[in-house]
Parts: structure tokens; C-alpha cells; sequence
């Protein structure tokens, strides 16, 4: 097993790739323009990346013989607990979930579509993660964790593989990031190919951004339309040794990109992400202005690939994006 005290190594991601694949879907990728292209990971058993790191989080645990007769447990906005709730059925394992009270509908809906016993726990995340700590304590179910563990790291890393053999020559990768775990992956697995990772967050759910600057994880307040999946309060170390080993850029969007970006999505392709799933893109169409302060620009031939990592949305509030 690896563990969180030191940075996630691309042989983990290796690892993760031999456990889980043939068992997820692999990862389709779109043109959008001229060297930009979208990968369609919202289209992954469970509706984001997540299930990638939860399948290989409980395999591992299965082949070391550590995963209790309690079965898991796991604190989320909802995407993780989704794929949790989603990797415990496919190995005929207890799931116990603990969301925050605000959580959307639709993610409680199936939460308990796959059998998961879902506990409605406070306002914020952090509320949802102490009663889930206490559960893990007091049951002695393994505990999961949303982004701050190595097998789900590792697992969300396999994506960028994916997505390297598909286009061997790319240059950047554009990836949103709450608390880092996708980051953290698929920047390991990038530095390994020589890809850059830019790091997107929205302007008032910074963690990750903070972090950097700060030079350790820090708190930060959480005010987005994203902030039921990007709703992180701390980065992670794993994110931050990511950051500190490999070429990274992180960059910040304001929620007006991100909603233009998620409204451009269905509007001009017919795709239905969560405003999480458009952070990444929102970087790309804010880079774009003559003075832009936020985003990212690739430069002239750059090829790039924007991760959109999850769809567990509303459909009914799609139908606002055409008013």
C-alpha cells in the first residue's frame, strides 16, 4: 500500500491502470477546435472520474485483505460517494455515505439507486466528513476518502494515461480541482510524459491555488456555483507534491466563465456536465480575451486536451441555458 506521507509515484498510477482496467470505461476524446480536444471522462460508469480511483481504492483493500466486514465508508459532495457507493455493489460490499444536507437530488437519488445507506449529515462537507469519521471509528468500516488518498489518486491518474496514448504528442493538460485528487494524478502521470497540468478553480473555492501560495494546505472559504464538487476547504499534500514536481499552472475563473462555459457545452455540442465538469473549459474561453486576468492561453500549435470530469447535474436546468 502507499501511503499519504509521501508524493505519489507514476509506478502507483501503473499499479491502479492493472486493477481497474477492462473494468471502466475508457476515456473518449472529442476535437473541439484546432489542437484543443475535449476528453469525455463525464461519460464514466457513476457520471464522473471518480469511479476510477473508488474501483481501485476497494480492489487494492480486497487483494491486501484489509477491507472489514463493515464495509466501506466515505464522506462526499456526492461524485465520490456516487462512485463508492458504485465500486462496493460491483464487489458485493457494504457502502455507508455521508453527504452534506445541500447535496443535490439527483446525486442522493442514485446514491441509493446503488444501494448505498445515505446519512444527510449538516451544511458543508466538513460536517458530512466528522460524522463519517465517527461512523468509521465506532463500526470499524473501512474509511474512504473523497480526494485525499493515494489509491484514489492513483486510480484518477489512469485517466491522463488514457489519454497519452490516444494523443501521444500532447502538450497540456487542462483539469479542474477541488481538493486535488484528479490534479494530483493526472499531473504525476503527466510529468512522466513530459505534458504540463494546468490547474483550474473557481475564483472563491481556491484550495488548491491557496495552497501554492502559501507553500502547505490552508483553509479557505468556499463560494461557487461548482462548490458541490469543487467545494474543497483544504488542498491536499498529495496535490501539493504534484505541484512541486512536475510543470503546473494554476489559474482561476470567475462563476460568470464557468457558467458561460457549461451553457456553450450544451448550447453549440449537446453536452451536459456539471458546472464542475466546465471549470477546466472555462479556463480556455477566459484565456481567450485580449486582457484576459483569468484563465489559461495556449500558445500558437500548443495541443491541448480539457478533462470535462463529470455530469451529475439537473437535466432540468439545462433548458435554461437556451433563455
Amino acid at each position: 500500500m502507499i501511503d499519504n506521507a509521501h508524493p505519489l509515484a507514476y509506478e502507483d498510477i501503473k499499479a491502479a491502470g492493472d486493477r481497474i482496467t477492462g473494468h471502466v470505461r475508457p476515456v473518449t476524446l472529442a476535437p473541439m477546435e484546432r489542437d484543443v480536444w475535449l476528453a469525455l471522462e463525464f461519460l464514466q460508469h457513476t457520471g464522473s472520474f471518480k469511479a476510477r480511483g473508488a474501483l481501485n481504492f476497494i480492489q487494492a483493500h480486497l487483494d491486501a485483505g484489509t477491507l472489514p466486514d463493515a464495509g466501506v465508508t466515505i464522506a462526499s459532495g456526492g461524485n465520490a460517494g456516487l462512485a463508492c457507493a458504485w465500486a462496493a455493489r460491483r464487489h458485493g460490499v457494504r457502502a455507508t455515505v455521508f453527504l452534506p444536507a445541500t447535496a443535490p437530488a439527483v446525486k442522493v437519488a442514485r446514491l441509493r439507486g446503488y444501494g448505498a445507506d445515505v446519512r444527510l449529515v449538516g451544511d458543508e462537507y466538513a460536517e458530512a466528513a466528522a460524522a463519517c469519521e465517527e461512523f468509521a471509528t465506532v463500526t470499524g468500516a473501512l474509511a474512504s476518502h473523497a480526494y485525499d488518498d493515494p489509491l484514489i489518486t492513483a486510480g484518477a491518474g489512469t485517466l491522463l494515461e488514457e489519454i497519452h496514448r490516444q494523443i501521444p504528442d500532447l502538450d497540456t493538460v487542462v483539469v479542474a480541482v477541488g481538493g486535488g485528487g484528479l490534479f494530483a494524478g493526472v499531473a504525476t502521470a503527466a510529468r512522466r510524459h513530459g505534458i504540463r497540468t494546468v490547474a483550474v478553480e473557481p475564483e472563491h473555492s481556491r484550495a488548491f491555488n491557496a495552497a501554492l501560495t502559501a507553500g502547505h494546505p490552508v483553509d479557505v472559504p468556499v463560494d461557487s456555483i461548482a462548490a458541490d464538487a469543487l467545494g474543497a476547504r483544504r488542498a491536499t499534500m498529495l496535490a501539493l507534491h504534484a505541484a512541486r514536481q512536475g510543470d503546473v499552472h494554476s489559474t482561476l475563473v470567475p462563476d460568470t466563465e464557468i457558467i458561460r462555459a457549461w451553457r456553450k457545452l450544451w448550447d453549440d455540442h449537446r453536452l451536459a456536465v456539471e458546472h464542475a465538469g466546465a471549470t477546466a473549459l472555462a479556463a480556455l474561453l477566459a484565456g481567450k480575451a485580449d486582457s484576459a486576468a483569468y484563465g489559461y492561453r495556449p500558445g500558437e500549435g500548443e495541443k491541448v486536451c480539457v478533462v470535462l470530469c463529470g455530469a451529475n447535474t439537473d437535466p432540468a436546468t439545462l433548458g435554461a441555458s437556451a433563455n
